[in-house]
């Protein structure tokens, strides 16, 4: 069915709009370096692998006990059935455990790709899914470069799972159910900027048993978790290619700088076509 012209101009107009609003685009009222987020740190040097984490969140959600998913000789993700796993790695200085979930990014791609604000960063810092506000696009598993949201196709109501934080136990002044069944301490909570502190300070104390390098304080614009180790991260499962820049701060650059005419021509384009098809499909039968 063709689009009417007058709908498809005012659409293209109110596209052209948005594609103008300079500056505003994508702009917070705060200063991201102002906001104090919490976050997790994750210091691998101190974990014994035993997945406490994993068994005390799985609990807290009710999803399935890790025992009944080992998934022997290959690196247990996150997907729609867990939110969190660790793992372990043969490196350079022997087996290492490492610690998997969402990242709770500073500038989140997925909250930026998501058009109904279903996925958010919140105040506190944590990046949570709101259900009732989702469209079902899976537009936040697409944009996510540590490949985090999950969405659960086997089910009626698929819902997108990932790590939240515990936001619900934040709220109310406590911790995440991760950081208080973690017997080694491992796992620490507090404001991200004090976990950058603690975290210099411990390769600053014992630069032997550290790789000089804290995962996530700038990586893709910084990240709410931060990770501490004692051999480089691709040796753990990293990716190192992605970049120090927020993955909405590039989006952002590149809708500044392409002239708006480069993306609403094919889109003129294709309404014009309708348009015309329409205007064809009502015209009479000459006989």
């Amino acid at each position: 069915m063709g689009l009417k012209r007058r709908n498809f101009l005012k659409t293209l107009g109110a596209v052209g709009s948005t594609l103008t609003v300079g500056k505003s685009f994508g702009a917070t009222s705060k200063k991201e370096e102002d906001i104090e987020f919490y976050g997790i740190l994750y210091d691998s040097t101190l974990c014994m692998g035993c997945q406490s984490c994993e068994f005390a969140c799985a609990e807290h959600y009710g999803l399935p006990n890790p025992e009944d998913m080992p998934e022997q000789g290959v690196v247990r993700k996150p997907n729609e059935s867990r939110r969190l796993t660790i793992n372990a790695f043969n490196t350079s200085k022997g087996e290492q455990y490492m610690r998997m979930a969402c990242n709770h990014c500073n500038s989140p791609a997925c909250a930026s790709a998501c058009l109904t604000k279903a996925m958010i960063k919140t105040d506190e810092g944590p990046v949570i899914w709101r259900e009732e506000k989702c469209m079902g696009c899976r537009s936040c598993i697409i944009s996510c470069p540590f490949d985090m949201p999950k969405f659960e196709y086997d089910s009626p109501n698929p819902k997108i799972q990932k790590c939240r934080m515990c936001f619900e136990l934040l709220k109310e002044g406590k911790k995440p159910v991760c950081i208080e069944n973690c017997p080694a301490d491992a796992l620490l909570f507090g404001k991200r900027r004090d976990l950058l502190e603690i975290a210099r300070a411990r390769i600053y104390a014992d630069p032997e048993n550290y790789n000089h390098e804290i995962y996530g304080e700038h990586d893709v614009g910084g990240t709410g978790v931060l990770y501490l180790a004692s051999v480089p991260f691709e040796e753990l499962g990293f990716r190192k290619d992605l970049g120090k820049v927020s993955y909405p701060e590039l989006n952002k650059t590149f809708l500044y700088s392409v002239p708006a005419v480069l993306i609403l021509w094919p889109a003129f384009l294709l309404g014009l076509r309708n348009s015309r098809v329409k205007e064809n499909e009502t015209k009479p039968i000459k006989e």
